[in-house]
Formats: structure tokens, sequence, C-alpha cells
């Protein structure tokens, strides 16, 4: 029986034994008896009445796809199996864990072999569905989620996942995981296991409705095979997971084979059907970018995402692309426009003054490096939510997203406000005297001056200098034409290219002056906000904010995203967001991309149709060799 049926029949039941007691009380008191018994009853159906178990959860509205679909739209149901997929990644791995902070990991272990507990529908902003988790339950408020294990889920090695398992795996990367897995499940006041194949969290009155959702995205490690002691240190030891693949070969730092597992239990799940197809998947690994697309030209691997225009542009004229050997693909996602950003490191003296980071903004020649090194192909938004609604970029503020800025809105420029506000724009010479002159002036503002040719530092005579770190060809051409500009202001800029592995890890650890850094954003923005530019990640190694940035209006407005019940009100908070990070200056905008280029050899297929996200090699299939 149902607990608030039980709670009203004992309610009932003691009315009734006492009503000829109860009419010799005071009416007063007798109302006030009822109107507690009610509240009683409220509170105790609160948590069970309202919620009810479901196959998804979205996080605003209501999943797009039914409870009867039996595929994602974006996979071919009957995609046939077999062959292999080689896959070209540029870089280098000393871990198989990509959970934590240490090591340069493979990060494709989680998706291929390590399993959560329910799956994204790529063809919406945040709606989940059920994968380890057969069904989720919450309430209105979203103050807690009860998963449903699914009983045919097993690691592996044959062992079953249960809810301790789940628990396990929360636990562990609460106190030993990556910094956002710490940030979002310290979140969780309680946790328990109802039963084995059960497990609730209650988050104690948070105001974060996309908890639930974050939760389910949580990777399931088994329990009985997993050291939580040594859980935190790089290992090349195969990992054992729930997914569709095993982890057969590895040669460190230079490959990982995946290998289909034939007794996957998920095979026919619904949110599976049409995916991973390949009965292997080889991830190869290279060092350097010009032996990484030549290697990709002898056919050593099979598809390529190219991210250099330059390249794409008339990189492709070999023998293998005349004869459609090699198809190039253009895909157009529906997700906010990724974006390359130039990024000021504001821990260092030399970018705290905003006013600093504005003059450099006036001293990017955009027009120029567009004209001169992309074909004119890219345009440029000052946001970070580029061709999507989420954007604040041109558009002026609303009533709602005024309200939410009204505590911080002295600190955010009018222009940017009413989006009248635009990047400069130059007149393409390279030699821009306009730009320059208004640079210099904010400059001065910040205490600098022209000593000859060289900009100083007006009480120290300290000269105006910092480090650009890049590691792509494309990354060196826009950091030396940038330090060209620079250099007509009396600012000396030091270009210095290091290998993919030592950027990431001077990244990671904030040791630069300057980076450039692409950043992908979703439709459905969340906690991982907080990654990127909360006031503590700025302190925290392995975050995201690489800008150091520390504003009370940043954490306060991806609070209002966490609380927002409603979509409109949610994306008013997010761009309320978008103001508040444009007026920070954290960044110079280099370029927004509007397409993915993807190049592959023809023996690998794909569905026609595309995910709201673009490419997916999980829905790709072999082709194998046409007989003669």
């Amino acid at each position: 029986m149902p607990v608030w049926r039980a709670c009203y029949r004992s309610i009932v039941n003691q009315i009734e034994s006492n009503r000829r007691a109860q009419r010799r009380v005071p009416v007063g008191r007798r109302l006030a008896a009822a109107l507690f018994g009610l509240l009683v009853f409220s509170t105790l159906t609160d948590h069970t009445a309202v919620a009810a178990e479901s196959y998804a959860i979205a996080m605003h509205g209501a999943p797009a796809l039914p409870a009867t679909f039996t595929h994602m739209p974006y996979a071919r149901a009957e995609a046939p199996k077999g062959g292999r997929l080689v896959q070209g990644l540029l870089g280098t791995f000393d871990s198989l864990n990509p959970l934590i902070v240490k090591g340069l990991p493979v990060r494709q272990i989680s998706g291929y072999v390590l399993e959560s507990l329910m799956t994204r529908g790529n063809d919406e902003a945040f709606t989940l569905y059920g994968l380890v988790a057969r069904s989720v339950e919450t309430d209105e408020q979203r103050r807690y989620v009860t998963f449903h294990l699914d009983p045919r889920a097993r690691f592996s090695d044959g062992q079953p996942v249960t809810a301790d398992d789940v628990l396990f795996s929360w636990a562990l990367l609460r106190d030993k995981g990556r910094p956002n897995y710490r940030q979002y499940y310290s979140k969780v006041a309680r946790a328990e296991v109802t039963d084995p194949l059960t497990v609730r969290f209650d988050f104690g009155g948070a105001q974060d409705r996309e908890l639930p959702l974050i939760l389910g995205l949580m990777p399931i490690l088994p329990r009985h095979a997993v050291d939580a002691a040594t859980f935190d240190e790089t290992s090349l030891a195969a990992p054992i997971g729930s997914g569709p693949y095993r982890v057969t070969a590895v040669n460190p730092g230079v490959s990982v084979t995946l290998t289909r597992n034939p007794d996957y239990w998920g095979r026919d799940l619904p949110a599976n059907r049409g995916l991973w197809n390949f009965d292997e998947v080889r991830l190869d690994y290279y060092r350097e970018a010009n032996g990484y697309f030549e290697a990709f030209r002898r056919g050593l691997y099979d598809f390529r995402v190219e991210t250099e225009p330059l390249r794409w542009h008339d990189g492709y004229d070999f023998p293998a692309v005349r004869s459609g050997q090699v198809i190039r693909d253009t895909i157009k996602p529906g997700t906010p426009q990724p974006s390359q950003f130039l990024v000021f490191n504001t821990r260092r003296p030399v970018f705290a003054d905003i006013r600093v980071r504005q003059a450099l903004t006036l001293l990017f020649d955009f027009e120029w490096i567009n004209r001169n090194y992309f074909f004119g192909i890219y345009g440029r938004s000052a946001g970070y939510f580029a061709g999507s609604e989420l954007s604040a970029y041109g558009r002026a503020a609303d009533a709602r997203e005024l309200e939410f800025l009204k505590p911080f809105a002295p600190h955010i420029p009018a222009g940017i406000l009413d989006g009248s506000y635009r990047l400069p724009v130059t007149d393409g010479s390279g030699r821009d005297r306009a730009s320059l002159r208004q640079a210099l002036d904010l400059l001065s503002q910040a205490g600098y001056e022209l000593d000859h040719a060289v900009l100083r530092k007006r009480d120290s005579k300290t000269p105006f200098s910092f480090e650009i770190l890049v590691t792509t060809r494309d990354q060196e051409r826009i950091a030396l034409a940038f330090s060209r500009d620079l250099k007509r202001a009396g600012i000396e800029a030091r270009v210095r290219a290091v290998d993919p592995v030592q950027f990431d890890q001077r990244r990671l650890g904030f040791d630069f002056d300057m980076i450039q850094n692409r950043l992908d954003q979703s439709l459905s923005p969340g906690n991982e906000q907080y990654f990127y530019w909360g006031s503590e990640a700025a302190d925290t190694p392995g975050t995201r904010n690489y800008m150091g940035c520390k504003d009370p209006a940043i954490d306060a407005m991806i609070g209002e995203m966490l609380a927002a019940r409603d979509r409109n009100v949610f994306v008013a908070a997010v761009r309320a967001l978008d103001r508040v990070l444009m007026s920070g200056f954290y960044a110079i905008p280099v370029f927004n991309i509007s397409e993915q280029w993807i190049a592959r050899w023809n023996r690998i297929e794909r569905p026609e149709a595309t995910a709201l996200t673009g490419y997916l090699p999980e829905t790709w299939w072999y082709r194998p060799p046409q007989s003669k």
C-alpha cells in the first residue's frame, strides 16, 4: 500500500474513534485540529503522490520522445555491426581514468567503457533517457531524485550493477574525482540505498533544478573492482564498466584498442539501437600536427575533425579526395557556435586592470586576420553563446534580465545592457589608427605611457610584455599577427609554441599569460558554468576557469539559471550571465565556428540524419569493401 494511503487511513480511523470526544471540544479547537491534520496529510503526500517514475527527464518541459520510442532519430536502427573504426587523436595519454585530475586520460573511456545512469537525447537541449537506470523519479520542486536500475544491467565481468555501486561511485567521485564532480556531487545532502536496485539522493533544499540530471549523467563504477584508496592515481589498467566496449590492448602513449562486448547487456535498449556498431575501435595518438594530417592522407585512420580553415580550403586536394575515397562532410549543428578566444589570465598582474584588457581587445585586428588567413568565412561575437537564443550580444536586456542584474547594474556598461555594444571593427589594413588611439588612451588611464617605442608602467618604468602560449599552426599564426598589432602600441608579446601535452598541462595548471582556447556551450548550460567561471573554480587547478575570474555577479547569475523552472526565465538568466561575462573583458573573441568539418574515408558510413549537437561517431558503421 502506498505510504500516503496508509497515512490517510490512519488519520481517518483516528478521527472516527474520537468523534464523540471531539463533539465536546470547542469549535475553534476542532477547526485548528482539522487544519493541522490537513497540513500533516499534505506534507506526507508531497514527496510521493506528486512524483512518479518516468522513462526520461527533461531540464525544462517534457521529453521530446514518447515512452514507446524505438531508437534515437539520429541513429539508423538497422545499422550493420562489424568492422573497425580507427580514430586519430593529437597528443598522448598516460592514464585510462578520465574521472580524476591527474594524468592525460583517454577520454573515450567514458561512454564506450563506462556508462552513466541515463543518456542524453542529442536532439534536445537537455533531456536524459533511461540507460543503467530504467526509470527516474523526482518531485515538482526537484528536492530529491530516485533512480530505479535496470535489473538486466551488468558490468563486463558479468557482475550485476546494483544501487550499492551507484552510491559507491557517487561518494568516490565526490571525494576524489575531477573538480566538476566534486562540486556537483557535494550538493547532495543525503544519499541512501532503498533496495538493491533503487538509490535516492536528497538535496536538502538546494535551489538547483539541474542536479537530478547531473546525477543522471554520473558514470557508474563497480565497487567490487575499484580500489578507492588508489583511485585518484593514474593507471593504465583496463577499467571494468557496464558499457558496450572493453579495453583489450594498450600501447602506452601510442594507442588503445576497444573491443565490443558480445554480451553487452544494453545493446537492445531503445537509446542504444543503431549505436556502437563497430566490433573494434582503435584510438591512435599523434604528437605532431603535420604528421597527424599526413597519417590521415595515407589512410592510417578513418576520420578527421578539421579545425584549420586554410587546410579545409586547400589542403584536401589529394588523390583519395578526388577519387571519392575520402568524403568531406560539412555539418551545421543547432547548438551555440563554438568560439575561439584569446584568454587573459587575470591572475597575472599585467592583466588585472580591465582597461588593459579593453585596450588589447581594440588592438586585435580581426578583419585583417579573417581576410588573410580564413578567406572571410568566420563571424565574430563578443558573447559566450553565439548564434543561439541564449546570446545577449546585440540584444537589449528584457525586464527579467534587468531584475536579475539590478544589484550589479552599476558595473555593466550601458551598451551591453541595451544591446548597442559591438566589437571594434578595424579597416582591415593591419594599421588601423583609430583603434590604436583608443587603445593608447585606455592604457594611459591604466598607468602606462610610451617611452619612445616601448610602452612602460608610468611609476616603475617596467615594459609591458607578456607571453602567448600556442600549440597549433593556426594558433601560432593568429598570435604572431596579434603580436605585430601590439608592437605598434609598444607592447612586446612573445609567442611560445609547445607540444599539445605541455600546452594542456600548463593550461590546466593556469601556468600561462595568454592562451587561445575553444569554448563549446550547449542549449542548456548549467552546473558546468561554475566550473568555467565560478569564483571557487578560479583557485582550483584542473577547472576551466582559465581566466581566473572571481565575480559575485557571475556566481549569482549561474545560481539564477539553476533555480529557473521555466524556459523563458532560464533563457533570461543565461543572457544575464552572458552580459556579465562580456562586461569583464576576460578574453578577446577571435572567431565563431558555425560548421563542423569532417573528413572520412568512405569505408565509414553515417546516418543521413544529423543530431542537433552535430556529428556522433557512435552512430556510424563500417562498409565492407565492394566485391569485384
